[in-house]
């Protein structure tokens, strides 16, 4: 996508695993009166088209799961939303992408190369009708290098995983708890490290002694000042 002021805005927010990517996005979008688009959500839609036609994973075809693809859509939310919301032959489908099977089985999905054109195109598309805030690994690099605003999210290991924990039990966690989960983190961001890395001219934002709220009113202080 051109960087042309006159196109339609796309901020992208990358950055590792559990980095808050997601809700800042989705609240950043709320701020600016834009929509969010997590790349994510579609992974997971194609996924849960793939599943719904059955056999074990470890037998997927890249071939088959593009052939599942053509099922999932992506559509603006109701009026008054800023999200994006996934739709699988036709229908919404937010409860089925988020179930066991396929957070089981999406990292197998991403990794396949076409499908990953396929996503990104998508995404592209969205945007070109949209102003969007989007996040991922590689939105800033890969899907919109001339983007006018791109973020690069990073926080501790140890934070990350604190959140993360927090986020699942919805307390504060044991040393242990996070010294475990920091572990699984890490070794993520090891398998990880080449697709995500950070676009060039991306804006870094260290979160880990910052509220949410700071790091939101600073990415939409940028945001503003690119429109």
């Amino acid at each position: 996508m051109s960087s042309d002021s006159r196109s339609p805005l796309v901020v992208t927010i990358d950055g590792p695993a559990a980095s808050g990517k997601s809700s800042t996005s989705q609240m950043v979008a709320e701020a600016l009166g834009m929509r969010h688009l997590d790349s994510g959500m579609i992974y997971r839609t194609v996924t849960a088209a793939r599943l719904r036609i059955g056999g074990p994973p470890a037998s997927w075809t890249e071939e088959s799961v593009l052939a599942a693809a053509s099922r999932a859509t992506v559509a603006p939310g109701a009026p008054g939303a800023t999200s994006f919301e996934p739709r699988l032959d036709g229908a919404e489908c937010e409860a089925e992408i988020r179930g066991e099977a396929v957070t089981a089985t999406v990292s197998l999905v991403a990794k396949m190369p076409r499908v990953r054109i396929w996503v990104n195109a998508l995404v592209r598309a969205t945007a070109a009708t949209h102003e969007i805030v989007v996040d991922g690994r590689d939105m800033g690099t890969a899907v919109f290098p001339d983007a006018r605003l791109k973020v690069w999210l990073v926080a501790s290991p140890a934070e990350r995983a604190r959140r993360r924990v927090l986020q699942r039990t919805g307390r504060e966690p044991t040393a242990a708890e996070v010294a475990l989960e920091t572990s699984e983190l890490e070794a993520r961001d090891l398998k990880d490290r080449q697709q995500t890395q950070p676009a060039t001219d991306a804006v870094w934002i260290d979160t880990t002694g910052i509220t949410q709220a700071e790091q939101v009113r600073r990415i939409v202080e940028l945001a503003t000042a690119k429109r």
